[in-house]
């Protein structure tokens, strides 16, 4: 039967055939989608150039992934949408962190050789026009993941928009080389696979571990593969871990008052949660971002989430972390003298503190921080960054932990196919794993495809489970869908909040105690 198939239905062919009948062209699908994918404006010579797919106009292209090549190379590969990539033409590079009249991630390069690959095979050529995916040689060193390339001289062309997954990076696993002495093979290694997979997010933690967060348990599995083949060592890896987010569920039971080391300065600070819908807004990009115009971004919030923000909507000082996070500062003060020029010292306190909870050094997820009042030196050398950034920080840590802390979880939407018979063990086996069921649907065949919702911190050895209970008639398929807050209290002992806190807390080599409150809050 399966060879009358392949005979009858060719996959390759058929596959091709596919993609030629279903999806657009190039000339017609850059026409309505250059608006999203360039972020300059639509009117300017770079948009229509796109808009049409003008091979004779000025150079944008957008390098998608890093494939590994030979030795430690490797070569860029992406698609043209304006004008042509030339062998030897000298280019601009955008990476993701560059930001439209700035000098931070540009660099201009020479393109060594263009190459159309086929395959596992590289051809060269002399040119690859607009519409067509392409490989270029020798700009390597200068993009980590993703890069937007114009002409040297086009400094007036605005980068295209980052790609943005439908997944995260939630699970965490360990890494070591088997003999010390690889330790440098690893870490290129590690530095190689960060390149070749846009997803896959490497770390050093301060307990001297590398660390690789991957989107699932399948995903870590091919990076480790690839990592071994990659530094070509023998690695040692460590247990699987779910990254958590730290947030808060009330207001602060009480004003937060932190004294700077000199004495001389005073933050008074409350934090509160953002509401879910506006995080993920934020997460998202669209509607609302950091780079927004502040009138426009006020306009916004109290259009379309007048309970909570009112005039303070204007006076959201910045976000975090990394400056684009879904947490928060927001200045409710009155006639501080010299505010704005603590504000930096602010902001970088923020961001630290937003990067590395409380309760054990995870992100900040949905806080917003409200700035109240500030009383400052009136000599500038005494409230400079060293006072100010310390003092920061313990007063938004001593604000997060008087707003009643808790924990997010990262849940998988899993989708489980099997014959109608087997649904009361898949049932069982959701039951045990803190599933929670939300759709079946009855297909033809005597097929149901059930729909759930599985905590990412129970979908190690899922799939083995539950085939084992369904004797291999069940096929999971998972994907990250959304962040769960904890009900359990982290500050309670025995709670499995609790029990996180402690062993994230001694993984990460941090003492296995619970943070004090007096330790960041100063008396009035």
């Amino acid at each position: 039967m399966k060879r009358v198939m392949q005979k009858f239905l060719p996959a390759g062919d058929a596959l091709l055939q596919m993609l030629v009948v279903h999806l657009p062209s190039p000339v017609k699908a850059q026409a309505y989608r250059y608006k999203q994918l360039y972020t300059g404006p639509s009117d300017d010579k770079f948009a229509k150039s796109i808009s049409v797919c003008n091979q004779d106009g000025p150079l944008v292209m957008y390098v998608s992934k890093m494939i590994p090549s030979t030795g430690s190379r490797f070569t860029a590969f992406g698609r043209v949408f304006s004008g042509k990539v030339v062998g030897g033409g000298k280019v601009r590079i955008m990476g993701p962190n560059y930001t439209f009249g700035t000098k931070e991630d540009v660099s201009t390069k020479n393109i060594q050789r263009v190459v159309v690959m086929m395959g596992a095979k590289e051809y060269s050529v002399d040119d690859i026009p607009a519409g067509n995916v392409a490989g270029l040689i020798g700009v390597d060193q200068f993009i980590i993941k993703t890069a937007t390339i114009t002409e040297g001289a086009n400094v007036d062309c605005h980068p295209l928009a980052t790609m943005k997954y439908s997944v995260s990076a939630v699970v965490q696993k360990a890494v070591e080389p088997k003999h010390p002495r690889d330790l440098p093979k690893l870490v290129e290694g590690l530095k190689r696979l960060a390149k070749s997979d846009p997803l896959v997010e490497i770390t050093y933690s301060e307990s001297g571990e590398h660390i690789v967060a991957g989107a699932g348990e399948l995903h870590l599995e091919i990076c480790m593969k690839d990592l071994r083949e990659l530094s070509g060592v023998e690695i040692t890896e460590g247990k699987p871990v779910v990254s958590f987010r730290e947030t808060v569920i009330d207001e602060s039971s009480q004003m937060c008052l932190s004294k700077s080391p000199n004495k001389h300065n005073r933050l008074y600070v409350k934090a509160q949660p953002v509401c879910n819908e506006l995080v993920e807004k934020i997460e998202d990009g669209k509607e609302i971002n950091a780079k927004m115009d502040p009138k426009a971004r006020g306009k916004y919030l109290e259009r379309n989430f007048t309970e909570t923000w009112g005039d303070e909507a204007r006076k959201i000082w910045c976000f975090g972390p990394d400056a684009v996070g879904p947490n928060m500062v927001v200045d409710m003060t009155k006639a501080v003298q010299y505010l704005n020029e603590i504000k930096d010292s602010v902001v970088a306190g923020f961001q630290w503190a937003t990067k590395e909870g409380v309760l054990c050094d995870e992100t900040m997820r949905g806080v917003r921080m409200n700035v109240f009042d500030v009383t400052l030196h009136a000599d500038a050398i005494h409230r400079g960054g060293g006072q100010v950034i310390p003092t920061a920080r313990r007063v938004f840590y001593a604000s997060q932990l008087t707003a009643s802390p808790r924990f997010q979880e990262p849940v998988f939407l899993c989708e489980i196919q099997c014959p109608s018979h087997c649904v009361g063990q898949v049932y069982s086996c959701m039951a045990q794993k803190r599933g929670e069921v939300t759709e079946e649907i009855a297909q033809g065949g005597n097929m149901v495809n059930i729909k759930s919702f599985l905590p990412v911190m129970e979908s190690f050895g899922f799939t083995s489970y539950l085939r084992s209970q369904t004797g291999g008639q069940a096929f999971p398929q998972c994907v990250f869908d959304h962040w769960q807050t904890m009900n359990a209290d982290p500050l309670e002992e025995g709670s499995k909040a609790y029990e996180i806190v402690m062993d994230t807390r001694g993984r990460k080599g941090l003492k296995t105690e619970l943070p004090k409150l007096d330790k960041f809050l100063d008396k009035l």
